[in-house]
Parts: structure tokens; C-alpha cells; sequence
């Protein structure tokens, strides 16, 4: 049987795309949640009679070639170190996780908030959060990851062709990011969608929770040393932190027939940002850990130096006429790329071996954190 060729159903019944209502996807929902059948893109297509605009969203963006790489991405710590910690996959998937948990909580619409929770971090550069300091420090024009994620589904994706997103999903991958700022976003930086909200404030509670969980593990950090209150506020696990900030925030907002304001507790709230500065001062700026990561970073650092000074080798990328400007293409090259290539590519280019394809490198070159 042909791709193309459809099986007919047997005489006198109707057709299975007949059999669903054009409102199935939205059943249930809050008047406040947003509607599949409204979402816009910038390429107006045909509607699917099987899945929502929003649930094309999440399968296209699962089906990328860079939502792949995000499973040889670090989170936090270098995945070479253990294979137990995250990635910036295995974060990208909890992050679904709590936030489908909170809109089905809210009746919000859970695909919506499961394509913007699995596209946030596609354009996130290797090494975490050091790598995308590292190229924000290099490119005069700076560099985010939410715009990168943004570039890479609207213009890198599909060989330039992009994935022709929905609006509300672009939004959401656009603002999802707290940095140092407030949990909850206002003014301009507010989300068009209560379900984006939602995606941003999961993604704080999954780093929150995991973080700790992967610093526990690497043996950075001793349960003795978690401060006492917030050690029992939250609990051991990563799945109890989890559940006491889902909780109350879902216990604690304001829910009217015409909005809906997120809010935790203010003794919840107040142990996040504890959590959060305490995470900050023992672990990210942990100097076993900035060890390692200023190795990643000065290989990015290698890399971008030499692009943008070799004219042979800039000529190599291999989308580097979709970008506008020379160190634009240098830095969709650099953030697109796992851990493992960037060490990789590093070192070819140190042996005079410049390539763009992957090529397998030696594990003792690779610097594990238990070495520091």
C-alpha cells in the first residue's frame, strides 16, 4: 500500500476524521485557556483532522534535529561526569511534566503548555548556562537562549525552511526564561497565554528541584549541608520539592471567571528564592564545578576565534548563508552544537584537522568532574 493511499471505510459508516467533533481538542477547558482552533502561524495551513495546531506544534518539535542534541547538552554538570544527571533533555522533559501536571490543574490547555515546555530550550547553547554566557560575552550583539530557541524553529530548523510554529508557542518559547528576574512575569515580559505563565513557572520548579537532586549526587554537596529550614520545608527528594511547589501553587492562586493570577504562598515563595541563592552560591559557583566549565567555555571561546579569523574554515558552516551577519552565523554554529562536538571540533581545529562532521573523541581528553 502506497503512502498516499487511505483505507475506506466499509459502506454506511462514516469516515474515522468524521467521527471527531471539531472541538474535541478543546473540552473541558477553562474559558481562559487558550483555544487550538484560534492559534494563527505565519504560513496558514490546512488543520489537521487527528491532532490540534498545538499538538503539530510539539510533534514538530520533537521530530528536530535540535531537540535531539539536547540529550548531549549539559544542564548543569557536564554529562560526562555521570550518566545519572541531567541533560538539557532530561530537564527539557520534566519541565513538560510539571506543567501539564499545572494546566490540567487550571483546566488550561496541557498541549499548548507541552509544545512551549519541549521547544524552550532548542536554542541553548553547549555547557549550560557558562556556554551561553561565554557567546553572549563574544557576540556584540549579545546572545539569549529564548531568542536563539526562537531563531532556530522560526528561521535554522529544517535546513532554513523553519517549523512554521503556531504564535502561542513562539510566544511562550520566547519568555519563558526567569534569569535573575521574578518568578512571575508583568508588563512586556508576560506571555501572551496564562499557559506559557505556567510553562515559565514550571521551569523554575523542575531546576529547582533537579539541580539540587544532581548536585547531591555528584557529591558536591552533603545533606548536611542543605540549610535545616529549607531541608524541611522541601523534603529529600527531587519528587517531593516537585509536589510542594505544584501544590500551592495550584492551592494558592486566584482563580476568577475572568483571570487567573499565579501566586505561591509567601512562605513558598520565599524558600524558592532562598533555594535558588543558596543553589547559586554552593553549587553553580562552586569552584570544582566552574572548573570544568570554564574548560567547555574556553573551547567555545577557541572556536569562535578562529571562525571568525579564518575565512577557509568560515566557509565550511554549514548554514552560515541563513544568517545575516558573519558572527551571527558563528554563533548558530557554536549554540547548535552537543558537548561531545564542541570538544570534539576544539580539538580537530588545535590539530589542524578542521571538519564539520562529528568525529569520535578520546574520553581522557574530556575532563570528568571527579577529576577536579
Amino acid at each position: 500500500m502506497s503512502p498516499a493511499t487511505r483505507v475506506q471505510p466499509p459502506a454506511g459508516q462514516a469516515s474515522p476524521s468524521s467521527q471527531i467533533p471539531k472541538d474535541w481538542a478543546e473540552r473541558g477547558l477553562s474559558p481562559l485557556a487558550a483555544r487550538s482552533g484560534s492559534a494563527t502561524r505565519q504560513v496558514p495551513e490546512e488543520p489537521c483532522p487527528w491532532r490540534s495546531h498545538f499538538q503539530r506544534d510539539r510533534d514538530r518539535i520533537i521530530h528536530a534535529k535540535a531537540f535531539r542534541r539536547l540529550a548531549h547538552k549539559t544542564q548543569v554538570f557536564v554529562a560526562t561526569s555521570s550518566d545519572h544527571f541531567r541533560t538539557r533533555l532530561t530537564h527539557t522533559l520534566e519541565v513538560s511534566q510539571v506543567a501539564r501536571t499545572l494546566a490540567r490543574g487550571f483546566a488550561l490547555n496541557e498541549d499548548l503548555t507541552e509544545a512551549i515546555s519541549l521547544g524552550h530550550d532548542l536554542g541553548h547553547t553547549p555547557f549550560g548556562h557558562a556556554g551561553e554566557e561565554v557567546l553572549d560575552e563574544l557576540n556584540p550583539f549579545g546572545f539569549h537562549h529564548q531568542d536563539h530557541s526562537v531563531r532556530v524553529v522560526t528561521r535554522l530548523a529544517k535546513n532554513g525552511a523553519g517549523l512554521n510554529l503556531t504564535r502561542e508557542v513562539i510566544d511562550g518559547i520566547s519568555k519563558h526564561s526567569k534569569g535573575r528576574g521574578p518568578i512571575f512575569a508583568t508588563g512586556t515580559s508576560r506571555p501572551l497565554t496564562h499557559e506559557a505563565q505556567l510553562v515559565r513557572v514550571a521551569d523554575i520548579i523542575a531546576y529547582l528541584a533537579h539541580d539540587l537532586d544532581d548536585a547531591l549526587e555528584s557529591g558536591l554537596l552533603g545533606l548536611d549541608e542543605i540549610p535545616p529550614e529549607l531541608d524541611s520545608f522541601f523534603g529529600h527528594r527531587a519528587s517531593a520539592r516537585i509536589g510542594v511547589m505544584v501544590e500551592d501553587l495550584l492551592t494558592q492562586s486566584k482563580v476568577s471567571d475572568d483571570d487567573m493570577e499565579f501566586r505561591f504562598s509567601p512562605k513558598t515563595h520565599k524558600s524558592m528564592v532562598d533555594l535558588r541563592s543558596f543553589l547559586d552560591l554552593k553549587v553553580y559557583r562552586h569552584p570544582l564545578l566552574a572548573s570544568q566549565l570554564a574548560f567547555g567555555q574556553s573551547c567555545i571561546k577557541y572556536i569562535f576565534v578562529v571562525l571568525m579569523e579564518n575565512e577557509g574554515l568560515f566557509e565550511t558552516l554549514p548554514m552560515r548563508h541563513l544568517a545575516e551577519t558573519r558572527v551571527q552565523a558563528v554563533c548558530d554554529f557554536i549554540a547548535g552544537m552537543t558537548d561531545r562536538y564542541a570538544f570534539a571540533y576544539a580539538q580537530n581545529l588545535s590539530r589542524g584537522l578542521a571538519t564539520a562532521k562529528f568525529t569520535p573523541i578520546n574520553p581522557d581528553d574530556v575532563p570528568s568532574f571527579l577529576e577536579f
